[in-house]
């Protein structure tokens, strides 16, 4: 109970009426969101010409005055929504986007009513448990290690970034030299490796955490772009190996059980990033094509791609907590402390939104079993894609996971940019091994059977009227 009398600052007009206007404005959203959710399936699933023409009603100087909220929201509903990609309705297969789990898209709406800042757990009890319990949790399904704890971020990039940062400094830490204290100038030279078919994000990690192309030795792969095992160099306790789950071309992944333990008997640090191929450990079926990826040392993955999580959302994880704490760690006589590990001394932004409600949501509507059957569901769909694509006359470059690389010889871009005006699905183009491919990924919870039969004969269908 209230020691303290509130009347006046309950009945206060104008909160009382702040208070109205956010409910209304609440209340409006969703029903705008609710019905451009119901016209996706029927729209064009990259926008049309005019819509995109339409954007610059955006492009006015800042008037001088207020405009009512519902205004505002019916302008960005007016010119925002039919300029929007589809990727919420199961037939966008571009850039391993995943779409949204019922119970995270209601996840994130509730959390931005709470609108709690979840750095510091003092300004977000609910946000801090849930991110603790959905890190634990997520841990737990990809098979990693129980000491590994896990922090929400950005994205794969920030993760990669982290975990980078955090074996930097391990690594020289070893040596006997702390970052923290000494900075970086005049440390020991520590070397990286890693794949030719890195991801751009690892490098550009890299770079972000101090490490130049002098630094980077990389190793030659294979046809599917997997590091060559045969080919990686011995290590030292000065070296930081960054192995790849789920190439972003073939879906592929390097052969951890071959790399790993010489790597780690050598003293090395082994990061992995997974941005979507790690979720393959989530699935009995499919697990065997990561097999050894909890060796490592830590580990980055998304949660807006195969989870099916709002952007953004992606996660670090790091098997020893010391190591992440000792690079991220955040004092201050300020911040008053929790009962547990504080978010904001996990990861590198102190203020930062509940990503890890989110990600509760998603795992607490899925379970084991249905985060499973999400994985293999997206990884037959993949399959099925690439037989319906081939009996049709493509040439399938590479098909693992969820990902399907397929050629159309010279008529390939002509294809795409088809395929995208047209507007039955989308997906982009690549370059592998010198040749022009349409890569298509099936990251959607909501991509059914029947997307995929209608996408490929879309597809299809611009190959045989550009042939004829």
């Amino acid at each position: 109970m209230n020691a303290i009398d509130l009347t006046a600052a309950l009945t206060n007009p104008t909160a009382l009426a702040l208070t109205k206007e956010r409910i209304a404005i609440t209340t409006e959203a969703a029903r705008r969101a609710g019905s451009h959710l119901a016209s996706a399936a029927h729209r064009p699933v990259f926008p049309p010409a005019e819509a995109l023409a339409a954007l610059d009603a955006f492009r006015r100087p800042l008037q001088d005055g207020p405009l009512p909220a519902h205004e505002v929201l019916a302008e960005l509903d007016a010119f925002g929504s039919p300029a929007s990609v589809v990727s919420t309705h199961g037939r966008y297969f571009g850039f391993v986007n995943g779409g949204t789990l019922p119970a995270a898209a209601g996840a994130a709406i509730l959390a931005g009513a709470w609108d709690n800042n979840a750095g510091p757990s003092v300004c977000a009890p609910a946000s801090a448990v849930l991110d603790e319990v959905a890190g634990r949790w997520i841990v737990d399904v990809l098979g990693l290690p129980s000491t590994a704890v896990a922090s929400f971020c950005a994205g794969a990039t920030v993760a990669n970034l982290t975990a980078i940062i955090a074996a930097r400094d391990a690594i020289l830490a070893r040596s006997g030299w702390d970052v923290g204290e000494l900075g970086l100038a005049g440390a020991p030279a520590v070397r990286v490796v890693i794949g030719a078919e890195a991801h751009t994000s690892v490098v550009k990690a890299l770079r972000l955490a101090g490490f130049g192309e002098a630094q980077i030795e990389r190793v030659p792969t294979d046809e599917v772009g997997a590091i060559d095992a045969d080919a990686f160099p011995e290590t030292d306790e000065l070296t930081l190996v960054v192995l790849q789950a789920g190439n972003v071309n073939t879906g592929a992944s390097d052969p951890f059980e071959r790399i790993i333990p010489s790597a780690r008997e050598a003293s090395s640090w082994v990061h992995v990033d997974g941005a979507f191929g790690l979720w393959a450990a989530a699935s009995p079926t499919r697990r065997r094509l990561v097999a050894g990826v909890e060796l490592a040392d830590s580990w980055a993955t998304d949660g807006h791609k195969w989870l099916n999580v709002p952007y953004d959302s992606g996660i670090v994880i790091v098997r020893e907590v010391e190591h992440l704490t000792r690079a991220m760690r955040a004092d201050a006589s300020y911040l008053v402390s929790g009962q547990g590990l504080e978010p904001l001394s996990r990861g590198i932004q102190m203020s930062q939104r509940g990503r890890g409600v989110e990600a509760w949501a998603a795992l607490a509507s899925l379970g084991r079993h249905g985060l499973a059957d999400l994985i293999d569901r997206t990884c037959d769909h993949a399959a099925r894609f690439a037989r319906l694509l081939a009996e049709g006359g493509a040439e399938i470059l590479a098909q693992e996971l969820n990902q399907v690389l397929v050629s159309f010889g010279d008529l390939t871009d002509a294809v795409i940019a088809a395929v995208q005006a047209e507007g039955t699905c989308w997906a982009g183009g690549s370059t592998w091994h010198g040749r022009r491919a349409m890569r298509i990924s099936v990251s959607d919870a909501a991509t059914t059977r029947d997307d995929v039969e209608v996408s490929a004969r879309a597809i299809l269908h611009a190959l045989r009227s550009l042939g004829s």
